[in-house]
C-alpha cells in the first residue's frame, strides 16, 4: 500500500493526532479488495509502529468499505492470521466454549444434582457474563431425552402470559389461543402428568429470574406444587443476576425461599485462571499455538475484566483485532490498553 507520511513539524500550527480505531486501521491493512474509495485525510497513532508520528496521509486507498464492514461483522478478521478455525472469543453462550473452572464445575454439578434428584428448586447466581446461561445449555445437553425443557429468557411478562410462554417452550399449542392463567395452568398439568406416563420428567429454566416481579415469582411457586403422590412433576431453575438473592430474602417471600434446597453463587475467575480460559478458548477455536499473551496483558485483562468471562472475551477479540492490524503473534500489555480504549469509546479522544 503506497502512503506518503508528512511529518508534524512540516506544518505551522500541528493538531494532536488521535489514535486510529482497530476497525479504521483494519480497513487500512486490507488494501487491494475492490474499486478505490478516495480518503483525503487521515490521521494516525499508535497502530503502526513507527509509524506513530504519522500526521497526514493524502492518498487513494483501494479498499471496500462495504467489504471490510461485513469482514467486521460477520466473522472475525484475524481468523486466518492465526490459524483459527472459529471466533475464539464470541460472546454468544456456546457450551462447547464452557471452561471448566472449580467453581464453574461446581455450579454445573449443583445443577445437575438439583434436577436429577428432583429437588424441585433450585437457584444459581452470578454476576452479569460471569457464565450462568452457558453451565445451563451445556447442563441440558447431558440432561438426555428423558428430559423434557423449557428454558425462559425474558420473564418480563405477566401471569397469563409467562403461564403461556412456558407452555409454548414445551411444544404445546397454545399461541393464538384466547385462555387464561388457569386453564393455560390445567393444560401445562396435563403435559406433565402424560410426561409421567412416558416415563420422563420436565426441568423449567428461567433466566434474569432478578427481573421478576412479586407476582410472577408466586406464580412459579404455585407451578411447583404440580406433583403426585411421589414425586414433583416440574423441575425449576431460577438464574438471575445477585440481586436476585437479596429479592428472595424478603419476608413475603418466605414461602419460596424455603423451597429452593439447592443453591450455587457463580463466582468470577481468578487471575491464576486466565491463562488457562484464554488458552482453552483459543484450542477449541482451532489454535495450533499463536496468538500468545504475555503475563503482563493477562494482568491487565484480569484487572479490567475482574475476572468476568464475557467482558474478558470482548478484550480478547479487540486484542486478536490488534495483533492482526500490527502483524504481530504476541499481544502485549500496550494491546489490551488499546483494545480496552477501543471498547470504551476513548480511541481518539
Amino acid at each position: 500500500m503506497n502512503r506518503t507520511l508528512l511529518q508534524p513539524n512540516a506544518f505551522a500550527n500541528p493538531r494532536p493526532a488521535p489514535e486510529l480505531r482497530l476497525s479504521e486501521a483494519f480497513w487500512l491493512r486490507d488494501a487491494g479488495r475492490e474499486a478505490p474509495v478516495s480518503y483525503p485525510y487521515w490521521r494516525l497513532r499508535s497502530v503502526f509502529g513507527k509509524a506513530a508520528h504519522v500526521t497526514k496521509v493524502y492518498k487513494s486507498l483501494p479498499f471496500s468499505f462495504q467489504v471490510a464492514e461485513s469482514s467486521l461483522t460477520e466473522c472475525p478478521v484475524y481468523l486466518e492470521y492465526y490459524g483459527l478455525k472459529e471466533p475464539p472469543f464470541d460472546i454468544t453462550p456456546n457450551p462447547r466454549f464452557l471452561f471448566f473452572s472449580p467453581k464453574h464445575r461446581e455450579a454445573y454439578n449443583h445443577l445437575l444434582y438439583g434436577i436429577r434428584e428432583r429437588k424441585g428448586f433450585i437457584q444459581l447466581t452470578g454476576d452479569v457474563g460471569a457464565g450462568k446461561t452457558t453451565i445451563c445449555r451445556s447442563m441440558l445437553e447431558q440432561l438426555g431425552p428423558q428430559w423434557e425443557t423449557a428454558l425462559i429468557l425474558n420473564p418480563m411478562l405477566d401471569a397469563p402470559g409467562l403461564i403461556k410462554n412456558i407452555a409454548m417452550e414445551f411444544g404445546l399449542n397454545v399461541k393464538g389461543l384466547e385462555m387464561d392463567r388457569l386453564e393455560a395452568t390445567a393444560l401445562l398439568n396435563e403435559f406433565l402428568l402424560n410426561l409421567v406416563e412416558q416415563k420422563k420428567d420436565a426441568v423449567l429454566i428461567i433466566d434474569e429470574a432478578q427481573d421478576m416481579s412479586d407476582e410472577l415469582l408466586e406464580q412459579v411457586r404455585l407451578l411447583s406444587n404440580l406433583e403426585t403422590y411421589e414425586r414433583k412433576l416440574l423441575q425449576i431453575v431460577l438464574m438471575g443476576q445477585p440481586e436476585l438473592r437479596e429479592h428472595l430474602e424478603r419476608p413475603h417471600l418466605k414461602n419460596l425461599r424455603q423451597r429452593i434446597t439447592v443453591r450455587y453463587h457463580l463466582k468470577p475467575l481468578q487471575f491464576k485462571e486466565i491463562a488457562h480460559y484464554i488458552q482453552h478458548r483459543l484450542a477449541v477455536a482451532g489454535s495450533k499455538g499463536p496468538p500468545y499473551f504475555t503475563t503482563p496483558a493477562l494482568w491487565r485483562i484480569h484487572r479490567y475484566s475482574k475476572g468476568v468471562p464475557r467482558i474478558m472475551n470482548a478484550v480478547c477479540d479487540k486484542c486478536c483485532l490488534a495483533g492482526f492490524v500490527q502483524k504481530k503473534e504476541t499481544i502485549d500489555y500496550g494491546m489490551v490498553g488499546l483494545a480496552i480504549r477501543e471498547l470504551e469509546g476513548k480511541v481518539g479522544e
